[in-house]
């Protein structure tokens, strides 16, 4: 406290941090890099434990018998699914009512903004199915839901008939002190999502849903299940969610324990662990692991039908079935028993799952890196904004004003506020434009261009960012002195280097990997750029670490994590793919990334643009 408060020993450390500025900003970056390159290694991390004492032990005995003939009721599920030629409702209905359960319906519809050309689909209509096995021994406050979408085509049914089968068998225990959901989605996602809204009475996507007939208590933990074979080799659990939200930890936990104790092999991010984490490979196979959950996590988009559960702060995951050829092999009756030993502890919970973690990174499903681990790594980068912008103050501090003989006055001289306003307010109009125009100029663009509605809206919104560039030569005229203009420029870096820090830190607060993949390029940007830099080579460089490049490498790069590179001309499709899926995810699910980008990255990022080309 004593060196701030002495004026002298202040003044010392403030020279001390501008003389060396540029030198300590490249030492917090690459320091900030390479710390998050070691959260990989196994001895940075820490071992996964369960927290939650009522789940502590998986001393529970796993009786499921019927896995066959849940097989059988997933071939019968498929042939009436052919039949109808989509969702078997009559049929589901039946079923689950055969096995005890109250059942119930939901239809809904949902019209989206623009065509999705991944799945062909325009006007969605469909209708979801749902039973519900009533705790015998409890009040019935509180439940849980074990979900299986209904997919076009041959996919996911043994899922379907491993639930119906699930259903049968739990119905005859006496020990559940939960309610039970089991639920049939139509749609995937969107489906889910109307679901989700009818049980909690909202509609915050503006979708249109029939009220639910039949409702369980407080939904306390979900599973989705996802099977496309009748014999697997391992299961693979999927956590990412809604705008990077997470489960808690521990039903990663819950899930790898009894995997352990079936003996079913489990992988994260498909990839399997590893236990020679002292060699080079190892490390590798570390790091793709915990890359593939950033880029994921960063992407904001829900990741299977459990990303919507966590809006509701239910915690949830996916369960996929992978049959990748293996000699190992599982059948139907072994992830039965797997799932059935799951929900027997979760019937256990006396209270929400809270004792542990909410924000973790995984590099296998044995070690986790926690928040107090992960968040230095991106502070070292949100540091080298606030050395920049104190480098900044001092000199508009010692800036003098000269009066008219070129004597320098007592007087500071300030830069006009429309110096920083003006720019300030019309890179944020060209965000807002970035944000409206690709949706609702749709139709205009497919009435004088040939191109179909997605593409309009893709190509629009790229027309927009790109016109965004030929902003600065409009954004600062002034008739004031030499100075003045001097310390305009430094009067806008400073403000946009602020600026940037407080967007990357509460970004990071909320969705960690968008948080550091923003920083890991803007930071070096923003840190470089001034007026007096050479313009061709440097608005190169800005332009590659804006945030549309960024995403452009981010996809080349999240095909390399999954061993699956592809050439220019397809990455550059995946890419227009990829803008258009974050579009929909924002309009159909509100997700946060694409507004995030148009109407606050975007616009910070023209400032850095306007700076370079200072005139």
């Amino acid at each position: 406290m004593g060196l701030l408060s002495d004026p002298n020993r202040r003044q010392a450390l403030i020279n001390l941090l501008t003389r060396l500025n540029a030198p300590i900003c490249f030492v917090c970056y690459f320091a900030g890099v390479a710390w998050f390159m070691g959260l990989a290694f196994e001895p940075f991390t820490l071992r996964t434990y369960m927290s939650e004492n009522a789940m502590g032990s998986t001393m529970v005995e796993e009786r499921f018998p019927a896995g066959e003939r849940a097989l059988a009721t997933g071939r019968e599920f498929a042939a009436h699914k052919k039949k109808v030629g989509g969702m078997p409702v009559d049929w589901l209905v039946k079923t689950m009512q055969a096995r005890g359960l109250e059942v119930f319906t939901q239809s809904f519809s949902r019209t989206l903004p623009f065509p999705d050309e991944n799945t062909e689909r325009y006007v969605v209509k469909g209708t979801n199915v749902y039973g519900i096995l009533r705790a015998p021994r409890a009040p019935r406050t509180e439940a849980l839901v074990l979900s299986a979408p209904c997919t076009p085509g041959d996919n996911n049914n043994q899922a379907v008939g491993l639930l119906l089968g699930l259903a049968h068998y739990f119905r005859n225990q006496v020990y559940w002190a939960k309610d039970i959901i089991f639920l049939v989605n139509e749609h995937d996602l969107i489906g889910m999502q109307a679901w989700l809204e009818g049980y909690h009475h909202t509609n915050v996507t503006g979708m249109d849903w029939s009220p639910l007939q039949g409702r369980g208590g407080s939904i306390q933990a979900a599973l989705s299940l996802e099977l496309s074979s009748d014999v697997v080799t391992s299961l693979d659990i999927v956590l990412e969610g809604l705008n990077g939200q997470l489960p808690n930890l521990d039903l990663a936990n819950l899930f790898y324990a009894f995997c352990q104790k079936i003996g079913v092999l489990c992988t994260i991010q498909g990839k399997l662990q590893r236990s020679d984490w002292d060699s080079a490979s190892g490390y590798n196979h570390a790091v793709q692991t915990m890359m593939l959950m950033v880029m994921k996590q960063a992407s904001g988009r829900p990741w299977g039908d459990h990303g919507l559960f966590l809006r509701y702060h239910i915690e949830a995951a996916t369960v996929k079935g992978v049959n990748s050829f293996r000699h190992y092999k599982t059948d139907a009756t072994t992830i039965g028993r797997l799932l059935e030993g799951m929900y027997r502890k979760l019937n256990n919970l006396l209270e929400r799952l809270h004792q542990s973690y909410f924000f973790y990174l995984l590099p296998s499903l044995s070690h986790f890196v926690s928040i107090g681990y992960y968040m230095p790594a991106f502070g070292l980068l949100a540091v080298i904004l606030l050395l920049r912008a104190l480098d900044l103050w001092v000199q508009l501090s010692a800036q003098p004003s000269r009066t008219e003989d070129g004597v320098a006055g007592t007087e500071q001289s300030n830069p006009g506020v429309l110096s920083v306003l003006t720019p300030l307010v019309i890179s944020h109009l060209t965000g807002a434009a970035l944000y409206m125009l690709p949706v609702r100029f749709q139709e205009v663009a497919v009435e004088h261009f040939p191109v179909s509605e997605t593409e309009a809206v893709v190509l629009t919104a790229i027309a927009v960012y790109t016109a965004g560039l030929a902003l600065p030569h409009n954004t600062h005229r002034y008739p004031d002195a030499v100075t003045l203009h001097h310390m305009g420029w430094r009067v806008l870096k400073l403000v946009a280097l602020l600026y940037l820090a407080v967007l990357l830190g509460c970004t990071a607060v909320i969705n960690f990997s968008l948080g550091f993949i923003l920083a890991l390029t803007l930071v070096p940007a923003a840190a470089y750029v001034t007026p007096h830099v050479p313009k061709a080579l440097s608005a190169f460089f800005l332009v590659a670490l804006s945030p549309a490049c960024t995403l452009l490498f981010s996809v080349f790069f999240f095909q390399e994590l999954q061993e699956m590179p592809v050439s220019f001309q397809d990455g550059w499709l995946l890419y227009l793919s990829v803008i258009a899926q974050g579009m929909l995810d924002h309009y159909l699910y509100g997700s946060l990334v694409f507004p995030l980008v148009a109407l606050l990255v975007y616009p910070c990022w023209l400032l850095f643009w306007n700076i370079l080309f200072w005139k």
